[in-house]
């Protein structure tokens, strides 16, 4: 019995952050159905690598999901999609609102058939502005939040994420939404309510610091590489091996423990280096210390002198590194899988650990409509003769 066993979400979203907020409730429990386009499916289906044809983004994002497929274009599958809401707690969705509009499937229609709904609609701009109902997809919400101005070197061009970082992001911040509003329907004694999420502004909510320095200061941050312009270090440096270490000083204590492992105690009694305004005003000297000191030393001899002495540091990871790390090992971080498809996988566990209701990986994707049986007649109570109708009429 998971934290969310009970709970029954719909997830008509595609791509991203929408389904990506019902793989973590599905996670802990929630009964989530993915309602797609008969025959081709989500898109996320055919995106990034594929093995037997099958996509590996896919099968992870779809853990623990019913499959359902029903053509929300035709009028028969969107009356079937009204019945399948008002059976449910949650709906996550991500199409156009004037889609929404004409396929009568908006919220306040919806509400009408279930007042309890908690109804999740993220888009590319979010509602009420003028660019409510133009499609876009994470990478604008990384240009237009700030981030991929804030990031890469100085003389290089804005970088973007080699990843669904919006997309992920917004659906954190999603997440958090839906349990606030099942928490004031079924504790606070409320009804449903509608929760509105872009791309863009959870992103910029983790950049604020930039708006209040412009706000206050008029200073426009700028690109400043693996530099912060908050704490001294911070940086990555490349060992004697050709390795990399990353290193933070955030804390005043953090920073000092640096210049004793460097052996360097005697930057301790200058304000230039002691001092936290100091640090950051002498950054690029204080850089190029740390960058000299660790450069002549192997990756395993400088982690173990900045691990000696409470320094805050960790070798940067490709992927196989990531996976034989022996704390994450022992944490049993990523977990294997059984799939029909694919044979044994290796994904990612739950990452919250909830010490009486854990989270778990039941099985991955599924094939589009694999319990349309389980959906429609199992909840909805559908006669055999029905679901031949419905199918025959390219509904389902």
């Amino acid at each position: 019995m998971g934290a969310l066993s009970g709970v029954r979400v719909v997830d008509a979203a595609t791509l991203g952050a929408g389904p990506f907020v019902a793989t973590m409730m599905a996670e802990y429990g929630a009964e989530v159905i993915k309602v797609e386009q008969p025959g081709s499916g989500d898109p996320l289906r055919h995106w990034g690598p594929q093995k037997n044809g099958v996509g590996l983004m896919w099968k992870s994002m779809s853990r623990n999901k019913k499959t359902a497929s029903l053509n929300l274009r035709l009028r028969a599958g969107q009356d079937v999609f009204k019945q399948l809401v008002a059976a449910s707690d949650v709906l996550i969705m991500n199409t156009r609102p004037s889609t929404l509009r004409t396929w009568g499937l908006a919220y306040e229609e919806l509400r009408d058939v279930n007042a309890g709904l908690v109804m999740l609609h993220i888009t590319a701009f979010g509602a009420g502005g003028p660019r409510s109902d133009q499609p876009g997809f994470g990478t604008l919400g990384e240009a237009m939040s700030g981030f991929a101005h804030l990031t890469g070197e100085p003389s290089g061009p804005p970088t973007l994420p080699p990843f669904m970082l919006a997309d992920s992001v917004a659906a954190l911040t999603a997440l958090s939404g839906v349990m606030m509003a099942l928490h004031h329907r079924d504790v606070g004694g409320g009804d449903g309510q509608l929760i509105d999420v872009n791309l863009i502004e959870p992103l910029a909510r983790l950049l604020e610091h930039t708006v209040l320095s412009y706000d206050q200061l008029g200073l426009v941050a700028q690109r400043m590489g693996n530099r912060w312009d908050v704490s001294v270090p911070r940086n990555t440096y490349r060992t004697l091996d050709g390795k990399w270490i990353a290193m933070s000083g955030s804390a005043p204590s953090i920073a000092r423990r640096v210049f004793l492992a460097i052996d360097r105690e005697d930057l301790l009694s200058q304000p230039a280096y002691a001092d936290a305004q100091g640090r950051l005003a002498n950054a690029v000297e204080i850089d190029r210390l740390v960058a000299e000191w660790i450069s002549a030393k192997t990756l395993d001899d400088a982690m173990k002198t900045f691990t000696d002495h409470g320094v805050a540091a960790a070798p940067v990871y490709d992927v196989v590194e990531l996976l034989e790390d022996e704390h994450l090992v022992q944490r049993k971080a990523f977990v294997p899988i059984k799939d029909p498809d694919l044979g044994q996988v290796t994904v990612q566990a739950p990452v919250m650990r909830l010490s009486r209701t854990p989270g778990a990986v039941e099985h991955l994707g599924r094939e589009v409509g694999a319990d349309n049986v389980a959906v429609y007649q199992g909840i909805l109570g559908f006669t055999n003769e029905r679901m031949m109708a419905l199918s025959e009429e390219g509904v389902i």
